[in-house]
């Protein structure tokens, strides 16, 4: 199958280690009882934190005369990613697991950057791909903690500050950009999201999974309670 173009820019450029496929469907899907499930957890995250790289050194060289204190946010966001790919490395690699093992998805990447305005993209990677993040990384904090296993709890813990961070930053940043560009930016921000929710259906199909909405946590990313109870409603999570 392949994807709309008018959904999906081409995808990012991955060595001959890596096996990419388009569809959820196509990836080999693990079942939790499997013991193979969590080296491919990482594994799959891990080429997702090389996504938000890339979208973010993306957002940096297509759109330079952003506002430098903007442009500094999102550097930082390269930064942190990086971090992130080098942890996931780690507990994958600690596990007996190794690069390339599995098939990666670049999904995030090939939305986010068919995007045409930066507005757009914030509110996809960081207001929507990110805060989702938030929910399913608290999630899985407990579940390390209630396994024992240390070194993915602290990477967990590390992640989710970092991704605090990035979604607090694209909220303010969503709010300045709307208050200065008005009803031309709030229309970028609305068909943007519209699109991302179309071609993640037709990544996803009905297999996305969702997590009880991380509420305190929305709120310290600078989510409004109107904002957390349309999540909440939306999602089913409680």
């Amino acid at each position: 199958m392949t994807l709309d173009p008018d959904l999906f820019a081409a995808g990012p450029v991955r060595d001959a280690r890596f096996t990419v496929k388009e569809l959820w469907s196509e990836m080999e899907n693990i079942p939790p009882e499997d013991p193979r499930h969590q080296q491919e957890f990482l594994h799959r995250q891990m080429n997702e934190e090389i996504n938000s790289l890339e979208i973010s050194a993306r957002n940096l060289t297509d759109f330079k005369d952003a506002d430098w204190e903007l442009r500094l946010a999102m550097a930082r966001q390269c930064w942190d990613e990086a971090r992130h790919i080098v942890m996931f490395r780690r507990c994958l690699e600690a596990r007996g697991g190794r690069v390339g093992e599995y098939p990666v998805l670049n999904f995030q990447y090939r939305i986010i950057t068919a995007l045409p305005s930066l507005v757009g993209r914030l509110a996809v990677q960081n207001r929507s791909f990110e805060a989702a993040g938030m929910d399913a990384i608290s999630d899985g904090i407990g579940e390390a903690q209630q396994s024992g296993q240390a070194d993915l709890q602290e990477l967990l813990e590390a992640q989710l500050a970092d991704e605090v961070h990035h979604v607090r930053y694209a909220n303010e940043w969503v709010r300045v950009l709307v208050d200065r560009e008005g009803a031309r930016a709030t229309f970028a921000l609305v068909q943007s999201v519209a699109r991302a929710d179309r071609a993640m259906r037709a990544v996803a199909g009905d297999a996305v999974t969702t997590y009880p909405v991380a509420e305190d946590l929305r709120r310290e990313a600078g989510f409004s309670e109107a904002e957390i109870e349309t999540v909440r409603r939306v999602t089913g999570g409680g």
